[in-house]
């Protein structure tokens, strides 16, 4: 009896197991966010003060030892007066490009773009290093929302070149003639403001 008594015990703890693993996780907009976003490769500094955005700013800026960074957005310019690098207004030049996105995308981790920040240009043929200064307000479910989000924010002026970028890693992967030329992986550092 004591041998059947433990098979079937084991069966139970088995099949207990499986069905905890089967279970479907539900996590916050913000937890998924960073779960895909670091999984992709990407680089997150999380930010409560504003103080804290320039502090992580000179940070980068230090450890990759860049002298410039183009800056397309008045206000960014202004958040980082205190910082000791030069600040262009190309979008042509080749230094490291700091800006805002329209959105983050929680369900794949990936931050959606528009001609708001790109003006005409395609992510690929931007600088592989971007800086990308985002509030968690910006958090949607999916790329749907996030378009959704666009059209209700500029009802009168839909901005056009919606794209995102979907890898923050610059190692080179297989090559598919599907994404042939439009690759447009990114060294991408995240500064994520909370403002809600």
């Amino acid at each position: 009896m004591s041998f059947l008594k433990k098979i079937f015990k084991f069966t139970k703890e088995s099949s207990d197991e499986k069905s905890a693993k089967q279970q479907e996780v539900n996590l916050s907009l913000d937890d998924s966010f960073v779960h895909y976003f670091l999984e992709k490769g990407g680089k997150f500094l999380y930010c409560t003060k504003k103080e804290e955005i320039e502090y992580h700013l000179k940070n980068i800026i230090k450890e990759n030892d860049w002298k410039e960074l183009v800056c397309l957005d008045e206000k960014l310019s202004k958040l980082s007066k205190k910082i000791d690098v030069s600040f262009k207004s190309d979008i042509n030049y080749t230094a490291p490009f700091f800006t805002t996105c329209e959105h983050l995308i929680s369900d794949n981790g990936d931050i959606l773009f528009s001609s708001n920040q790109l003006r005409s240009k395609k992510l690929a043929s931007l600088s592989e290093n971007f800086i990308v200064y985002a509030t968690t307000s910006q958090l949607v479910k999916n790329t749907g929302e996030g378009l959704t989000g666009i059209k209700t924010n500029f009802k009168d002026n839909i901005p056009t070149n919606i794209s995102s970028i979907k890898n923050y890693s610059l190692q080179k992967k297989e090559d598919n003639f599907l994404i042939y030329g439009n690759n447009n992986s990114k060294n991408l550092y995240l500064l994520l403001f909370e403002d809600l």
